[in-house]
């Protein structure tokens, strides 16, 4: 599961880590019916952003598009022959986003995201 913690820098400027976690490993391994939980041993990837920078439309696309670049990273791309793994890996993807979407909490965010998740 995705979570983002909150680290203080100084006091005007909280610099925040957004973490997320990938369960591909275990679709890979069983060539798999079902996206296991993502655990302890799951791949994870910590993306920093500064929540002032969500102010503009430059930031908040920024980081939008870091998301999207770590959750396939954490999610990496199968054997495009294996419809099942391709499926069960843009599911993970997808949960990975949505995650750090909600964990971020930012209504600009949130609806850039609405409009890419809607546009696929």
């Amino acid at each position: 599961m995705s979570h983002f913690t909150a680290s203080k820098a100084t006091a005007s400027r909280a610099k925040l880590a957004l973490l997320l976690a990938g369960s591909v490993a275990g679709i890979l391994a069983a060539g798999a019916a079902s996206a296991a939980d993502p655990g302890n041993d799951a791949p994870r990837l910590v993306v920093k952003y500064d929540r002032q920078s969500l102010a503009t439309d430059d930031g908040v696309n920024d980081l939008y598009r870091r998301i999207t670049f770590a959750a396939r990273q954490v999610c990496p791309d199968a054997d495009i022959r294996d419809l099942a793994v391709q499926r069960h890996v843009q599911q993970c993807r997808s949960h990975a986003v949505a995650a750090a979407i909600k964990a971020i909490d930012n209504s600009h965010l949130a609806a850039l995201y609405a409009v890419h998740s809607k546009n696929g």
